[in-house]
């Protein structure tokens, strides 16, 4: 079993990190929580369960030394890491427990943009002694969400050629919006705001989908928008698409639709078409329709155990699908369809 520190004490850290862990006790013990603040990390320590475990809690204070994060990480039962901070407070942090010894799954995105995520992925590939390096995933839980996987699934069930793609998702960020009234979403310093924040998970998506036909995405090209004043920079993309192998499609992403709402994603081949939301899969062929239904489940406990095996393993590998080159791919596609936006929709290329 390893120990494991849970370094962030925020909504999703709270409501959706904290349990991942503790639904996995044979694989991993919470040893501690990390907050940036005292009062985070009060609401965190509420979240505990009252008969669950009680780990210690660090925080960054002057008045209290020898509770913050470098004294959490000199600890040697705490062998890995569950990063889910702020985007911009993320990448030292991640340095940080690596340095340390330290296995580390991050929260997406790799990075707030290529060129960071890039000389991210650089250091722990040239920096680290390949003997002794530490495992580093990044957490997409869009990838291990059941009806994805079902999705992905039904596209190779279906074969055929692949003619065409579309991914849909609309949404609205209301003003009480629980994730939107965190001050560093609220304010973003990094490009694309809440484009950023959840579009990425939508790339994944669509990247997982287009993987299990055989394809990935090459150039996009897209016009930008801000349809609703709060959400800056930007909450809106229209764009299309092409793929390595030739295919077209288009990707709408909006957080600032008020009265649109819904997610829909599409492989279409010479055999039938495949459509994903997170609670339902439908798949068309010639021999009729048919629809699975999901609960919904945001794929964090399967993501966090799929890590927390591969500690146990004791490979030196990561899940194929927690790779941080797998979540720069999709850094890069989003990036792409922010700066064609910015540049008038100019055709943005990815080399494959």
């Amino acid at each position: 079993m390893a120990g494991i520190a849970l370094l962030g004490a925020g909504i999703f850290a709270r409501h959706e990190h904290l349990p991942a862990i503790l639904a996995s006790p044979d694989l991993l013990s919470l040893k501690a929580v990390y907050s940036r603040s005292q009062t985070s990390s009060v609401a965190l320590a509420d979240a505990l369960p009252a008969n669950g475990p009680k780990p210690d809690i660090y925080y960054d204070s002057p008045s209290e030394p020898g509770r913050g994060l470098a004294d959490l990480l000199k600890r040697d039962d705490i062998v890995a890491v569950d990063v889910a901070l702020p985007i911009l407070a993320q990448p030292e942090v991640i340095k940080a427990a690596l340095k340390a010894g330290k296995h580390v799954l991050s929260e997406k995105p790799v990075a707030a943009d290529v060129e960071g995520a890039r000389e991210l992925i650089k250091w722990y590939e040239t920096e680290l002694p390949a003997e002794k390096k530490p495992l580093w995933g990044v957490a997409e839980n869009f990838r291990y969400m059941k009806s994805l996987v079902f999705a992905g699934e039904e596209v190779k069930r279906i074969g055929g050629r692949v003619v065409s793609f579309k991914l849909e998702k609309f949404g609205w960020v209301a003003e009480d919006n629980k994730y939107f009234n965190t001050q560093w979403r609220k304010v973003p310093d990094y490009q694309g705001g809440f484009l950023l924040d959840g579009g990425v998970h939508f790339m994944a998506a669509l990247r997982y989908l287009l993987g299990a036909s055989g394809q990935e995405l090459s150039k996009v090209a897209a016009y930008t928008a801000l349809l609703e004043e709060r959400l800056q920079p930007l909450d809106t993309i229209h764009g299309v698409a092409s793929t390595k192998q030739g295919v077209n499609g288009s990707i709408v992403l909006s957080f600032g639709t008020e009265f649109k709402n819904g997610t829909d994603l599409e492989i279409i081949t010479t055999n039938g078409t495949v459509s994903w939301s997170p609670t339902e899969v439908k798949t068309v062929t010639k021999e009729g329709e048919s629809k699975k239904e999901f609960e919904y489940s945001s794929g964090v406990g399967e993501e966090v155990a799929v890590f927390a095996r591969a500690i146990k393993a004791g490979t030196g590998k990561v899940d194929g699908l927690q790779t941080p080159e797998e979540a720069f791919r999709d850094l890069e596609v989003l990036e792409g369809l922010l700066e064609s936006g910015s540049g008038g929709a100019k055709v943005k290329e990815m080399p494959v």
